[in-house]
Order: C-alpha cells, then structure tokens, then sequence
C-alpha cells in the first residue's frame, strides 16, 4: 500500500510497549486471521512496558466504589467493607505473584492501593476478579518555570501586585479575609515557621509522604510549597489572597518530585482532614481525564472541596494540559502577566553630560511620575539614603541622589519622601543594572555606576540641578502566558482551563525569612485557591460548583496583543478571574463552560443535547434570556433553546437545549463559541466549543514490540481514535538515533478499534528473510477520520 505521507517527515520517540485489551490475531505477511476469545481484562491506562522484569509501581482502582462514591450514589459503603474487598484482591494477587508489594492504601476518595511488582506480571493483575482499572504511578514535578530569590535590600511589600489586581483587596474591605477557611497545600512542604506564613498553622501541621512523617516542613533546597503557600494566605510583609485563612501542608513532591500514590494519599487525607480548599501545583504532562488523581480530585469535589489545580506549563501548542488539569470537577488554571506601563526616561544636568542608563525603577503613581517633567530641580546627594543621612540637609521639593548599599530600595525612597522630596535617582556601587521595585514612595530613577558618577561630578562642579523627560512609550493589558499549557482534554473534550490567574514574576514567602519572585501555573493556581477560600467565607452555604461557577462566570476577557482579539477559549478559560464580582454575583451558571463534543456525521444533521443550571441569588423574580454565536456565524451550527425563562428568588432552573450540527456545511475544525445568559442587567458568557469531524489530538501515541515464548513477535500501537487504515515499517536505525533506510512493510491493516491494536508477526522481512536482532525503527502509519498521521519509535528486536 503506498504512502500519503512522506517517510522524512517521521519522529523519533521512545517505545513505549502497552498489552492489548482485544484479541487479534494476524499473519503479518498475508496470512489467515485467526478468531481467538477476548479474555476478561481490567482496563489498562498509560505507556507501561510489560515485556520488562523490573519492579514498577502501579495504581489499582477497584470494582468496589469509595466511600465518597458510593455516597453519592446512595449506596451503602464503609471502610472495613472496602478493607475486606481489598485485601481479597491483594490476596488474590499476592497468590499469583508472590513478589508484590502493596504501598499505600485507598478508600476515601479513590477505591484502591498502589503495589510494586514486575512489569511483566501486570497481565496477572488485569486478570485478578475485583480490579477495575490500572493506571501508572506518574511522576509529578512543580509546575514552576523560573525562580529568583529577593534580597532584603530589593524588597518591597508592594511586589505582592496580583493579590490586588484581582480585587482580593476590595473583598478585604467587605469584611472577606478567608478567615474560618482551611486551605490545603498539597506540594513541597512548607515553611511553617516564617513571620508570614506562621498564623495560618495551627499544632496539626500536615504531614510528610515523601519521608512519611507528621513534619511536612519544606524539604532541604526546596521551596516551591513556601511561596504557594504564601499566595495563598500570607499576613506579614506581603499579604496572601486569603490572608486570615488557615493552611495545612502535605508534602508529596521530594527533590526529585513525587508520584501518583502519594498525591492520591495526600488528596484522601486532605478530605478526611475537614480542609475546604485544596491546591495542588503540580502536574505531569498526561492528557487525560481519568488518571486517577483527576478520580481522587474529582470525587473530592463531590464531597464538597474547591480541588484547584495548575494547567501546566507546556503551551502555548494546543492539547497540552496535563493531569490532573485535565481533571473533569476540579478548577483548573491557567498562568497570566499583569498589566503594565512602560516609560522612557531622560535625565539631564549640563550641556555634553548624558545619561543613557537612566530608566524608571519604580514610582508610586503614573502621575507622580510624569509630574517630574514638570520643571528643572536641585538634587542633593544623601550617601546610602539612611535616615541620618537626611539630617541638617535641605530636601524639600529636591530630588535626592542615593547610592545604592547596606539597606532596600524602599527604605531610601521612603526616607527621601520623609525629607520632603519629590523624586530620587538611586545609582548603582557595582557593575550593571539595578531591579526595578514597584511601589517605590517617590519616583525614582536608576542609573549605572558610571553614571551615578558623573552626577556626582556634576555637583562637585557646581552643576546641581537636573530635568527629566519622562514618556510614555506604551500600555501592555493583562495578557496569557505563553508558557500556559492549553486544552482541550482528549476524550471529554473538555475546555481547559477553567480560569486564568496572575502566574508570572510573582512575588511570595520563601523558606526562612525571605521572598522570591517565581513564574509558572504554579503560581496562578493558589491565587484562585484563595480566591476560593474568599468566596467561602462570603457564601458559606456554597458548594463547589457554585464557587467554580462565580470564578468563571465573572472573569474577564482578555486581549491578545498579537492578534487584537479575544484569547480562545482553550487558552484562557472563561477569562481571568476577579474575586469581588464572584462574591456579588447574583446569578450562577453552571457548568462554566460547555463542550458539545464531535460532530462526525458524514451526511445530514447531527443533534446533541445539552443542559446548564440558573441559579438565582438575588430576592427577586429574575427573567432570562439567552443568546448562542458562534464565531464567524457559520452556516451548519444551529442552537435551539429557551428565548426566556423565569426563575424564582433562591431558586435554581434547568435550561436544556439543542445543537443541532449540518457537517456538510462546515468544514472540519475546531469551533467556539459563547452562550449569553443575561436578566437585563447582568450577563454571563459561557464559553462553549465544538469539533466538525475527529479532533486533531495525536492519532498514535506508542507503539510497542516484544517477543512471545514460542518464538514469533507482538507488534502493535496505542490508538487514542482507532484506525481506518494502520500500517507498520521497519527501518534501519542510523547513528545518533536517526531513521535510516526503508526495510519493509511488516503489517497493513484496516478499521481497528481504539485504543490499542496488536498482531503477530513471525519475525522475517522480505518475503522470508530473519530480520537480525538488535535497535530498529517501528514505523507506524495511521489514518483516521481525514487525517493523517506517522511517527518512529526504537524498538529492539531480540
């Protein structure tokens, strides 16, 4: 069968090897199929290689629901029902491989345990009654992608910028601090002990999964869970969105990260524990839903804790949200920058004397700023800008010239403002270029060294005065981070994230008594942990879909600056979010966002149903209406709902509506839109998508070869979509891990199912010829819905 994707365009991956859940059976060279009898398999998830002795770690779901679960379901469970059901299954196991070791225990919020055995042994526990799913053991790292260490002298509470710009300090002013909301953070540890974080323990600190202990402090080197923490709920030197709430620490990530067992454990303690939020800054780069932290989060939603999780930091390539961001209950969040204005500034004394490194570090207002431009001032030098430094000097409506040393940029401007100046120039005592600090107390210009230095001589030649020539050049708005990892999440299609938060060059506590400016999804994630904690205060009696609902209904829309349009929906959510309008709302809608799914009828009209929930919060009789677009007003998607709908005071309505989809019409893709829900006063934009034809995820994700005990070989690969058409090449590897030369065509087949195909091959090429042992390339050739697909991968023949 000839090619419709040349072979050059192939990628070199990892193998990974995955057991087949179906049974086929095939002659790779034009032999009879052979019928064989599926055999009862629990359901396999993730790239395990089965063809290998060496001990992996693994997470077994259960038949036997949780007792979150089963609550839920109104059935009847307890923990030594589930105890009895789970030392059957080990039992059972433990008979057929006497080497496994079970690891932690689950039946909270996930039914299960999580066991070491040999790789090859895992077809054992499919095979064992009772068990239900396998997942792997997924490392987990912080999802952070810089860190900078603040020094005391650079300081500046007014660093801590974000935790106001979503309004956390208007809800302050309404009497909303969190204080009576626990907030779990599940992450590195935390330093307890810092003067900003100390409030927040009380004598049940959390505990330890990494060292399994009840001291979940900060791990040596470490301090990612500090300045989570910190964002959260820090009351000193700079203050958390939350700032009077209560925290419990569990540290699940080591050095080296952590694994799926222990944030499952730490996810069920958490939940036993009473917390009402919990945060987890973590992820891996798995796009799937049912992983089983996003089980564990999702169940721990339905027991009534906001589980908000970061996005992950692998965009901005669309699909790249990662578990347990895919997770379908918990808030997911994607990272922002903050606004900002740039200024240019010119700084000028005598005719021939420049200063080119002259820029703005910081000022305490835009007009502050520009009012310098106002006239001609005399600068005074004040040494390091000390308070005694000050004395016996004449600095009223002066600008004081400081060098920088000894003490923070703050405190100079600050004892400058004391003294009576209107600005400060802060030159450096060393090479190079000094931070900008906002929220300085004057304005207040940085220059070199150098420069510093020809100021200095300035005034030695009687030369004391100096203008300034500050500009604006230009205002940045509230803008995504390109680092953000994107939806949606394979299989539910689901939009991710939920919400967008402030995640870059954000300043919180770091281990000992420090600070530290840190970017990532990581640090967007706790500013809505917060701000969960915040809405919980406010509306006690709200569940969580009500606090997901508020923070999506009410955020805002941002603007790509490269395009001038709105930021897709797979990229920001429903928008960034703002604390004090999710307390006022009066109206929720929920879900926060909708996905219709695929459309893949080839002819004709294709209808899914679709429903949300109004609740009306206010004390009075609300109409509603709704409005439906798409972008562009394709012809093909049609939405069918209620024109209006009346909803009593307190009282939530279920809406219910209809798209109806013409593929003919449209051409295949990706398309979004937003539902308007509006009482006349108030609108809400629900963000919606929907896919024409199969969705563009990854057609094959592994591929796996091995050898069986009669002689022959299983060949296969991991089809998220399954196949219309598959075909399978073997290449010469060539130096450096390269694609060398085409050898043969080992397989062909046609409409195979998902998610894994298989077949046996008899280990010759070319019509009869023993393929020699040793490194080959597996060339896997996929079609599938329109699309197509080929990707390599080191296999090893033996």
């Amino acid at each position: 069968m000839g090619k419709r994707l040349p072979k050059i365009f192939i990628n070199l991956m990892v193998l990974s090897l995955i057991i087949s859940m179906f049974a086929f059976g095939a002659s790779a060279n034009g032999g009879k199929q052979v019928e064989v009898k599926e055999l009862p398999l629990a359901e396999l998830f993730g790239e395990i290689e089965l063809s290998s002795s060496k001990p992996t770690t693994v997470i077994v779901e259960l038949q036997a629901e949780s007792i979150v679960e089963a609550k839920h379901k109104g059935k009847s469970q307890s923990k030594g029902k589930l105890k009895a059901e789970r030392d059957k299954v080990i039992s059972s196991l433990q008979g057929k491989v006497s080497n496994a070791k079970v690891n932690r225990e689950y039946d909270h919020v996930f039914s299960g345990f999580s066991v070491e055995l040999p790789a090859n042994e895992i077809i054992q526990l499919l095979a064992t009654p009772g068990v239900k799913a396998v997942y792997p053991n997924v490392h987990y790292t912080a999802d952070v992608i810089s860190a900078e260490e603040i020094s005391a002298e650079a300081f500046s509470p007014e660093m801590m910028e974000s935790a106001p710009f979503i309004g956390s300090d208007l809800a302050w002013d309404a009497g909303f601090t969190g204080e009576g909301v626990t907030v779990a953070i599940i992450d590195t540890g935390v330093d307890y002990t810092h003067p900003d974080l100390a409030h927040a323990f009380g004598d049940y600190k959390g505990f330890d999964f990494v060292d399994d202990d009840n001291d979940p402090q900060e791990g040596p080197g470490q301090y990612h869970g500090t300045h989570v923490a910190g964002t959260v709920a820090a009351n000193g030197g700079i203050k958390g969105v939350a700032p009077e709430a209560s925290l419990i620490a569990y540290r699940v990530l080591g050095p080296n990260g952590g694994t799926t067992e222990d944030v499952v454990a730490s996810v069920e303690l958490a939940v036993q524990d009473g917390v009402d939020v919990m945060n987890l800054s973590l992820g891996n780069t798995l796009n799937n839903p049912d992983w089983a932290t996003s089980i564990a989060l999702d169940w721990a939603m339905a027991e009534g804790v906001v589980a908000v999780t970061s996005n992950g930091n692998a965009g901005p390539n669309n699909w790249t949200v990662g578990s347990p961001g895919t997770s379908r209950d918990a808030i997911s969040v994607g990272a922002t920058q903050l606004p900002y204005n740039v200024y240019t500034s010119v700084i000028s004394t005598s005719e021939g004397v420049s200063y080119p490194s002259a820029k703005v570090m910081g000022f305490p207002s835009d007009e502050e700023l520009l009012s310098l431009n106002d006239g001609e001032y005399e600068f005074v030098f004040v040494g390091l800008g000390a308070e005694e430094d000050f004395e016996e000097k004449d600095l009223e409506g002066k600008i004081a010239l400081i060098s920088r040393g000894e003490f923070a940029f703050v405190d100079k401007a600050t004892n400058a403002k004391n003294a009576g100046a209107v600005g400060a120039i802060i030159f450096n005592n060393v090479a190079g270029e000094q931070p900008d600090v906002p929220g300085m107390a004057v304005p207040t210009i940085k220059t070199t060294l150098a420069d510093g230095q020809k100021l200095l001589a300035e005034l030695e030649a009687g030369n004391n005065t100096v203008s300034f020539d500050i500009e604006f050049d230009k205002a940045v708005g509230e803008t995504m981070a390109d680092f953000s990892s994107r939806g949606p999440v394979t299989l539910t299609w689901m939009i991710k994230p939920d919400v967008s938060a402030p995640g870059v060059n954000i300043v919180s506590t770091f281990p000992g008594e420090g600070y530290a400016a840190l970017q990532g999804t990581s640090m967007a994630s706790p500013h809505v942990a917060g701000a969960a904690a915040l809405l919980l205060q406010a509306h006690p009696n709200w569940g969580t879909e009500d606090v997901k609902a508020a923070l999506m209904n009410t955020a805002e829309d941002m603007i790509n600056p490269a395009t001038g349009k709105v930021y897709p929906h797979n990229t920001q959510g429903a928008g960034s979010i703002r604390v004090l309008d999710a307390i006022n709302t009066k109206t929720l809608v929920a879900p926060g966002s909708h996905s219709f799914g695929k459309f893949v009828k080839e002819s004709g009209k294709q209808v899914e149903k679709q429903s949300f929930e109004i609740k009306n919060l206010s004390n009075e009789r609300k109409a509603y209406s709704f409005d439906v677009e798409f972008a562009g007003n394709p012809e093909g998607i049609k939405v069918m709902t209620s024109n209006n709908l009346q909803v009593q005071p307190g009282k939530t309505q279920q809406v219910n509506f209809n798209v109806q989809v013409d593929t003919s019409k449209l051409e295949p893709g990706y398309y979004e839109g937003s539902i308007t829900v509006s009482d006349g006063t108030q609108s809400i934009e629900v963000p919606t998508i929907l896919f024409v034809g199969e969705p563009d995820y990854p057609r094959v994700t592994g591929a796996f070869m091995g050898k069986e005990a009669d002689g022959s070989y299983y060949v296969g690969s991991y089809l998220p979509g399954g196949a219309e058409v598959i075909e399978y090449d073997i290449y010469v590897l060539g130096p450096g891990n390269t694609i060398g030369g085409f050898v043969d065509t080992i397989g062909s087949f046609e409409n195979v199912s998902a998610p894994i195909h298989e077949f046996n091959w008899d280990g010759t090429v070319q019509n009869g010829i023993d393929l020699a042992n040793g490194d080959w390339v597996l060339g896997v050739y996929v079609e599938k819905a329109g699309v197509t697909e080929y990707k390599a991968y080191l296999v090893t023949k033996n």
